[in-house]
């Protein structure tokens, strides 16, 4: 049975994307404005393709409709989106639905959660996550009156950090930051504010009452409990676990083959520092800085040596 499914992105250029990723990760950009990779995605606005072994050629959806035994998990779509973002410029602040918001409002889309590791950022940069509202009340208000400023929390960045947006949480990533998220495969997103800026000479649309109805009010801040293990010549935290997604970050050094047990379903590597050798009971491949791919429900655990860091995540079943 294939073990590693290795795949070809897709790129977006957005009014406020750069590129970095060309610098960062030499990979060959459309334009200057790039600001989105979709590193494993099998939606429909951005289907990656199968790069080599028995699939080449072939767009994730179809191998995941078609070959449902190399993923193990019942979702009916391919449950994960992992991109690269290279915020160049502030993004809207926006907020995404709930599974079952978005079933009914967005013609049976799933609904957004995600998470972001902050893998780089300029000296001084910030986050917005959350919102100052206590109740409804206020936050309608607030947005209805544009106290924009009033409404957002911000929140100092540094790189490594790591955030778990729930749908309903208000965010946005600020100018000079790049970053790797992992998200349910949803493209549902409402912006609740965009700065005034114009795209074409006109401003970009804003989506107030559906962002008012999904806000979720008070804004309760959580912690993740970054959890760490020792491995041979490496270190694994759990970053998240939660009913969409576990998601892990991996760093190691030298020779010796770092043995990282997965779950019941397939998981999805994305290396972002370094390079090394991964191996799985049949397949050994070499790894670098930029590559993303699958290892499909047929291997249960796999060694990975080398100076290297990777984020590695599961869905749940």
């Amino acid at each position: 049975m294939t073990e590693i499914l290795l795949l070809k992105p897709e790129f977006k250029s957005m009014i406020w994307g750069g590129n970095k990723m060309r610098s960062m990760f030499n990979y060959e950009i459309p334009t200057e404005t790039t600001g989105e990779c979709w590193a494993v995605s099998a939606h429909k606005a951005g289907d990656c393709t199968i790069d080599g072994g028995e699939f080449d050629g072939k767009k994730l959806s179809f191998v995941y409709a078609t070959n449902r035994e190399l993923f193990n998990c019942e979702s009916e779509v391919f449950p994960l989106l992992t991109k690269i973002i290279d915020a160049k410029d502030d993004l809207s602040v926006q907020v995404h639905p709930d599974d079952e918001y978005a079933k009914i409002n967005e013609n049976g889309s799933l609904g957004k959660t995600e998470c972001w590791y902050i893998v780089d950022c300029e000296e001084g940069a910030d986050i917005v996550i959350g919102h100052n509202a206590k109740d409804k009340k206020e936050l309608e208000m607030l947005c209805n009156e544009g106290r924009f400023d009033e409404l957002i929390r911000k929140l100092p960045l540094k790189k490594g950090d790591f955030f778990q947006i729930d749908s309903g949480t208000v965010h946005a990533i600020r100018k000079g930051t790049v970053i790797l998220e992992t998200q349910q495969s949803s493209d549902i997103t409402y912006r609740l504010y965009d700065y005034g800026r114009l795209q074409n000479g006109k401003p970009r649309e804003l989506h107030l009452q559906k962002s008012i109805d999904v806000i979720k009010c008070p804004y309760e801040a959580r912690e993740e409990k970054r959890i760490k293990e020792k491995l041979a010549s490496g270190e694994i935290e759990t970053l998240v676990c939660n009913d969409f997604y576990t998601v892990r970050h991996f760093c190691g050094k030298g020779i010796a083959e770092n043995e990282i047990k997965t779950n019941d379903t397939f998981t999805i590597v994305s290396v972002l520092e370094g390079k090394g050798t991964l191996k799985t009971k049949s397949e050994e491949l070499e790894v670098k800085k930029g590559m993303h791919f699958i290892l499909t429900n047929a291997v249960k655990s796999f060694t990975v040596s080398g100076d290297i860091e990777m984020i590695i995540s599961n869905p749940m079943k």
